[in-house]
């Protein structure tokens, strides 16, 4: 996958991490680097977990793992941040 893949992956995933988690605001850098993070994070823990990573851009399995990952990194960062959602 290429730096427009993972770019494209890496906003979508973020802008969807962060309205699963209800965290409002935020520049749309901020959301890209959600999702880069989290698509690295959920390929490594795909491929640890099911030996299986991240893979093509159409593959349902790389949005799959991008998705988990984001959400994971957002709720992490949270964490360590002290932010509780925002309503």
């Amino acid at each position: 996958m290429g730096i427009i893949g993972w770019i494209l992956i890496g906003l979508i995933m973020g802008a969807l991490a962060k309205a699963a988690l209800n965290r409002k605001g935020g520049s749309w850098v901020g959301s890209l680097l959600i999702g880069v993070v989290g698509a690295l994070v959920g390929g490594f823990l795909g491929s640890v977990a099911f030996d299986r990573g991240i893979g093509s851009f159409w593959s349902p399995w790389t949005w799959l793992l991008a998705f988990v990952g984001s959400v994971i990194v957002l709720a992490v960062w949270s964490a360590i941040s002290g932010r509780s959602p925002q309503r």
